[in-house]
């Protein structure tokens, strides 16, 4: 869902790599559809397996949810998005899954507004941004 509404709200600005720690063999079908809902096309995805390399070419490594862990990787830019979880208030399928992708396209918009930030320097702002050449996009 991450990479999706990654490409779906950035661009080609930013560039998205997605791959899971424990990596399916298919796209959720009730992600794929909440995304669908909102103009978003993941259904030619396929889930992929994190790997080391890929850690390593990473800018920034986004974790999205609790469950997955990268062990100990100094010099690795980790963010841990710890998103709202429905079913354990009830609440399942479809609406579940629009519940997620709501708080996930709220974190994407923050982080794009913020890759999208010039930096400040002694003399003024400075025309470089400081977006990253790769940002990875993980879920367990």
């Amino acid at each position: 869902m991450a990479a999706g509404l990654m490409h779906h709200i950035a661009g080609p600005t930013i560039h998205v790599t997605s791959a899971g720690t424990h990596a399916k063999t298919a796209v959720n079908d009730l992600s794929a559809q909440a995304l669908a809902e909102v103009g978003v096309d993941i259904s030619d995805h396929r889930p992929v397996q994190l790997t080391d390399q890929m850690l390593d070419d990473a800018d920034l490594v986004v974790i999205v949810g609790t469950q997955a862990e990268l062990g100990n990787r100094p010099g690795t830019n980790v963010a841990r998005w710890d998103t709202d979880e429905p079913s354990l208030r009830g609440i399942d399928g479809i609406e579940r899954m629009r519940i997620i992708r709501d708080d996930i396209t709220t974190r994407v918009q923050a982080l794009v507004a913020h890759l999208s930030t010039p930096i400040a320097t002694p003399t003024g702002p400075s025309s470089r941004s400081n977006r990253p050449d790769n940002t990875r996009s993980e879920r367990s």
